[in-house]
Order: structure tokens, then sequence, then C-alpha cells
């Protein structure tokens, strides 16, 4: 029998063996959970902490004495750069300049082929030259480069931009600001703020709701990196075990290093910007070291919240927050009060177009991404921090974006082209090496989209020509500039039974005429009829041998322009007429080395002869021809003939394609306009893309063309309508190259 007195011992029993079992059960959950927290910790702090996207880079200026570059455009290329025009030459990045001099504080930077200090260097330009090039002491240098302009990435999937930095590479200001105002107690505490946790604690119970939250730098760290900006009671426990692991397992420089690598910072379109690496760069278009205090303590301001906090869309409350830093600064003694009443002075001085986020050359990059793809896997480009230079040319870009910005509502006007319909595809590059020096892919060039300089494929008219005349050449006991060509008309069966009659774009029929004669003035009658007397399959492995390797049709109507390429494949067909024969394959970048420096991949030209040197230095004659008295005569009401260029016009039937093809000594440029819908633009290659060809070469100032003629080749006075040699004084006689051996007779004068 049950005693009353045994009643609450046995309760009591009952108490402590359930709490007991409720302590092992606690035990086992917060261990398992802390071991789950710290397995989290270890797979992602321990691995690889940052998925750092592909950076690519323009081309760096390399200065030599006697370089082509003027004054003005020396400075251009140091904006550019993202250089600063200064009067005390005080830090990196930065210029001053005295008319034709300038005194310039070159950055340190990482290139393919080592490490380039950090020092200064006075330039001199004279008659559009460099004149001469010294250091600080006035010793004479032979060479230098300025780095690179950023230009664009490649990102990571989840659209995250940063530039790495360790706590050795940041200003010691900034981890002194940071500390003051985000985190005073960062040195002493375990992860938490007791304190912190309590006033925060107090004023979310008091206001009902998550208002604030007393977090330290690890915990804003756990936030950004682990658990993600969810503000909850449950978040807070995780975010609170957390901090307490990671400080447990890693020591505190290692948490600050993750911290500056990790916080979010600002907003660009779709990319987040992530760190204050990128943050330099984003806010000021400069790297941290060269940062002033000022805006040091704008990149702090922002760490308390980058949206509200935005410069550019709230510039008072964030020059409030920005002067606060500079106070706790000057309160906790890190600066003197001189130095905190002029960082107070300063404005935001933020730039107005941020340097990161969407490329402002995106048709070029797009075109980058293309020819590395086949050596890099896309997941290593996006994710693996690569450093990508490239062959765009700033300078030139920007040019050719102005000529086509100034040019196409003029045209528009002219041949009564709704506003805005007329489009444009453009690319220009460097004769000799093949290098992709700019590159646009429409009207408007910072728009993401169809790239029609590389995927635009339009007839290209008598921009096909040339591989025409050039397969006579080759022959030249049958061809020569001076050979009698017919120009009549002609009428040709198609594959499907119907009859083909070519004409020419005047109308007229002009009967014997020179075959330099036939080009220059665009004949299409006297074309087609070379054409078939070659061969229309002999024509195409020309135009193979060129450089094209898409199949076009072998029709007839091929060798007046009907076969369709893109401005980027006719670009590869001029380059090799304008090297003399080379081909090389048209290329955007230069080198490769990955987050750390060190190369992965030099691009170099690959060179091939594709032609015997003495037949194209005859077509390039004739396409210097068409530019003196032919289809391309209207460019020297501008230009002064000594630069002697070559090219060629193409207008596709229609009038639906105006295109133009052209060359200096140095530059190639290939322009197409026309229209996405393919309705006629009422606009010849002569009336069109010539003149935006011609706008762009006045403002690059191009090199004269001054190539000497092959070993192979003589000059002979020729009367051109007789098809005979002659003598100099004679009527219509003109000094006209030949392949050794290959002249006409000689007719003297009647």
């Amino acid at each position: 029998m049950m005693t009353k007195k045994a009643t609450p011992n046995r309760f009591m029993r009952f108490i402590r063996a359930l709490g007991w079992r409720l302590a092992v059960i606690l035990v086992v959950f917060l261990t398992g959970y802390m071991t789950w927290v710290d397995l989290s910790i270890r797979a992602k702090f321990d691995g690889h902490r940052w998925a750092m996207p592909a950076r690519i880079y323009a081309r760096p200026l390399e200065l030599h004495t006697g370089k082509p570059i003027t004054a003005d455009e020396f400075a251009q290329e140091l904006d550019l750069a993202g250089y600063h025009k200064e009067t005390r030459l005080n830090r990196p990045g930065s210029y001053r300049r005295d008319g034709q001099r300038f005194s310039v504080v070159k950055r340190s930077f990482a290139f393919w082929n080592g490490l380039d200090p950090m020092r200064r260097i006075e330039f001199a330009f004279d008659n559009g030259h460099v004149k001469s090039l010294r250091d600080h002491r006035g010793n004479k240098i032979t060479f230098a480069r300025i780095e690179p302009a950023l230009i664009g990435h490649i990102y990571p999937n989840h659209q995250e931009d940063r530039i790495p930095v360790t706590v050795s590479d940041v200003p010691p200001r900034l981890i002194e600001a940071l500390i003051a105002v985000e985190d005073r107690y960062f040195y002493r505490h375990f992860g938490i703020s007791l304190r912190a946790v309590a006033r925060a604690l107090y004023e979310n119970l008091r206001s009902g709701g998550v208002t604030q939250g007393g977090s330290t730098l690890t915990q804003q760290l756990v936030k950004n990196y682990f658990l993600g900006p969810e503000r909850s009671f449950s978040r807070k426990f995780h975010e609170m075990a957390f901090a307490l692991l990671l400080e447990a397992r890693y020591e505190k420089e290692e948490i600050l290093g993750a911290y500056l690598n990790e916080i979010y910072l600002g907003q660009q379109g779709g990319h987040a910007i992530h760190g204050f690496g990128s943050a330099a760069y984003f806010y000021f278009n400069r790297p941290l070291t060269e940062l002033r205090l000022s805006e040091i303590a704008l990149l702090v301001a922002l760490a308390r919240g980058a949206s509200y906090y935005n410069p550019r869309k709230h510039p008072k409350r964030t020059l409030d927050r920005r002067n606060l830093v500079i106070d706790v600064m000057l309160e906790w003694g890190y600066i003197s009060e001189r130095e905190a009443t002029v960082a107070r002075s300063e404005p935001l001085a933020v730039t107005q177009d941020p340097p990161l986020g969407s490329t402002p050359f995106p048709a070029f990059v797009e075109l980058v991404r293309r020819q590395i793809a086949r050596d890099y896997h896309q997941r290593d480009l996006r994710t693996e921090g690569l450093n990508i230079f490239t062959t765009l040319d700033m300078r030139i870009q920007r040019k050719m974006e102005h000529a086509i910005a100034s040019r196409l509502p003029l045209l528009e006007q002219r041949a009564g082209i709704p506003s805005e319909q007329l489009q444009v595809a453009s690319v220009v590059s460097d004769i000799q090496s093949g290098k992709i020096l700019a590159l646009v892919g429409g009207r408007k060039p910072r728009a993401v989209g169809f790239n029609r300089a590389v995927d635009a494929v339009r007839p290209i008219g008598s921009l096909i020509k040339p591989a025409v005349y050039l397969t006579a050449l080759k022959q030249p006991r049958k061809y020569t500039l001076a050979t009698t060509l017919h120009d009549k008309p002609i009428r040709l069966r198609r594959p499907k039974g119907n009859i083909w009659t070519p004409k020419n774009y005047d109308g007229k029929i002009h009967g014997q005429v020179p075959l330099i004669t036939a080009l220059a003035k665009s004949y299409n009658l006297a074309t087609v009829r070379l054409g078939m007397a070659l061969g229309v399959p002999k024509v195409l492995r020309t135009i193979q041998r060129l450089g094209v390797k898409r199949r076009l049709p072998p029709y007839p109507s091929t060798l007046l322009g009907a076969a369709a390429l893109s401005p980027l494949e006719v670009s590869q067909m001029y380059q090799t007429i304008a090297n003399g024969g080379l081909r090389i394959p048209p290329r955007t970048v230069l080198a490769i080395t990955n987050a750390q420096g060190i190369p992965l991949s030099r691009y170099k030209a690959s060179v091939i002869p594709a032609f015997d040197p003495g037949s194209v230095f005859l077509l390039n004659h004739a396409l210097q021809n068409v530019m003196d008295s032919g289809t391309g005569r209207s460019l020297y009401n501008r230009f002064d003939r000594a630069f002697r260029f070559a090219g060629k016009t193409g207008t596709s039937n229609g009038l639906r394609d105006s295109w133009f093809a052209g060359f200096s000594q140095d530059r190639l440029a290939v322009v197409w306009l026309g229209r996405d819908n393919n309705k006629p633009t009422r606009i010849t290659g002569a009336g069109g893309a010539l003149m935006v060809w011609g706008d762009l070469m006045q403002s690059i100032t191009p090199q004269a063309r001054t190539k000497p003629a092959p070993s192979s080749i003589e000059w002979r006075w020729t009367d051109l309508r007789q098809g005979k040699q002659t003598d100099r004084g004679c009527p219509g006689a003109k000094r006209t190259p030949y392949l050794a051996g290959s002249a006409p007779p000689y007719s003297p004068c009647q």
C-alpha cells in the first residue's frame, strides 16, 4: 500500500530522470548541430572561397622614342586608362600636362611577361611623335608601357564581381576605419559581442520585430557568406553559432581577409559588387591602394548599407555617413584634426559611369569569349580569376563609335530612311599582326544583343571582285593590269534553267577596257566574263585562300557578290590582300594569366604565305586606282592623295547593303550599312559605308601607304587604252607595274 510520503519522492525521481533525458537530448542535438555548423564552415571556408570572374583588359599602350602619337592622343589614352589629371603628383594613376610634356606616375601592373613597377616617367612629344622618355632622375629610357583599361568580365552564374585582396594589400586606414565604425572590439571578442547583442535584443523586443542587428564583423561575414540577408530570430541564432565556430577555428586575420573580399558594397544591373577591391574601381575607377582618406571613408560607410548609402542615388545621406566615419577615425586617434578637416571638405567624387559590370564594348567582348572558348572551359573562365589581355584599342574604338553616331543620321535623312532604322557594323584591324583594334556590332554600341560584325551575313556585292582579279593576276602570261577585257552583255543559264543577264550599275556597256579600269570602275559585265573565263571554282579557291572558311555557292552570280559574308569574314579576306598575300587569322587576345599573374597562354600571330607577293602587289595597285579614279575617288575630297589608300566599294542588289573595305599602310577597316528587315537603303557603298570609313580615318591619322614593290615587280610606261608599252611622254602613258617578263609588247607614240 502506497503511503502519502512515497508519492513526492517518486515524482522527484521522475523529474530528475526527465531532466537527464532532456539534457542528453539537448547535448546530442547541440553536438549534432554544432558539428553540422563546423562541417559547413570548413567545407566552404577551407575550399575555393570565391568564384572570381575573368577580367578582360584592352591593349596596353606601348611607347618608345619616335612612335607616331600626338600629345592630345596620349592624353586621351591616359584618360581611357583611368588616369587622373592632377596638379600634385602624389599617387599612382595621376599625371600632369604642360603643353607637349607630361609627368606620369605609372601604376604597378602585372603583365603577361612580368611586373612593371610603379614609377614616374617624363614624356615629351614633338610633331606628332614621341620625342623622349625619361625617368624621375632625368635619365633616358627606351620603352614604357601604360597599363590597359579593364573593359569587361566573364561572370560566374551568380553574377558577383570581386577583385580579391589580402589584409596586407589593404591600406591600414581602411582597416582602422572599418574596425572603429563597424566592430571596435573585433580583436577582443570571440565572434559575438554580448553588449551589442543585448542592446539589439532590447530594441527588437520593444519594437516587436527585427530592427537592429548588433553584428560583429564576423557575424556580418557569416551573413554575407553563409546565410543570406533574411532577418529573423532563427537566422540570428544560426548567425551566432556560425560566428562562434568561425572564430574558434580561424585566425582573426583570415576572418578579416574574408570579410574584405565578401562584403556587399554595391550593384550595377545584374552584377553584385563584393569586396573593397571591386568597390574601389566601381566607385572611383582606381585600385584600392590609390584611394584618399575621404574615398576610404566612403567605402567604409557603404558597409552599413550599400543600397541605402548609394552615393550616386543618395549623395546627401552618403556624404553625412562618410563624414561620420571620418569623425569616428578622428575620435579614435587614427587621423589628425587637419586630415579630418581636409577629408570632410572633399566631395564624394564618385565616377558617374562605373567601369565594372556590363562592358561598354559588348560586341568585342563577345568575340573574345568565342575565340578563347576552344582553349578554356566556361567554368574556369567564370570562376578562376583569369586575366585576359586583348587587342582592343579604346581610342580607335571610341573614334569609330563617334564616326557612326555622327554620320548615320545624315545618311538616313538624305536617303529618306526612318530615324534609327539604318544599322551598321565595323571591324578595324592592324594589317601586319591581324589584331582586331575595334569592333562595332550595331549603331548602339553599348547594347547587348545581335552582333552584326560577327553574325550579320549579308551579300557583299563588289567586295568579292578583288578575288576574281587576283585569280587572273596569278597567271601573268595571260593577264596583266593592261590586259583588255570585254565589258559587254552576257547571258548565263542558272541551275534552275532561268537566264541570268547581269548589268553594270550605270546601265552602260563600255566595250573594251583595261583590266585595271574594269576593277577600278567596278564593271560587272567585264568581271563576270573574266570570272567565267577563269572558272568559278578557281575563284572560289582564291576566296578560301584569302581566309574565308564559309562555303560559297559555285554560281556565276557569286562573281558579283551575291554570296553573303559577315564583316569579320570580309576583314579576314582583305587583311590577306593588304598584307601582301600573308594570311593572319584575326585575333582579339594577346595573352592570358591566372589570378596570380602567372602566364597561361600567349596568342601569337599565325602567319601563312597564301599568295605570291608580286601578284598581290598588282592587285593592290589596282585597288589604289579604285580610290584615285574609280568608285572610291570621292574620298580624296577630304584627304591628301599622298595617303595612297587602297580599297573597294560594294553595293548589293536593290541597294540593300552598303559596303566599303579599305586600308592604309597600317590600318584596315571594313564598314557595312543596311537594315535589319532587309529593305532597300538607297545608299551605295561609295555614298554610305565609304563616308563612315573616311570619318574614321580622318580621326585616327593613318599612315600613308609606302610599301616598296617586291623584287619580282618591274615598272613600264604603258598606254592602257592600247594595252601596249610606250614612252614616258606619250599621250595616256601611265607607269604601270608588271610581274617580271609579263609586260606587253612595246609600241612607240603614234
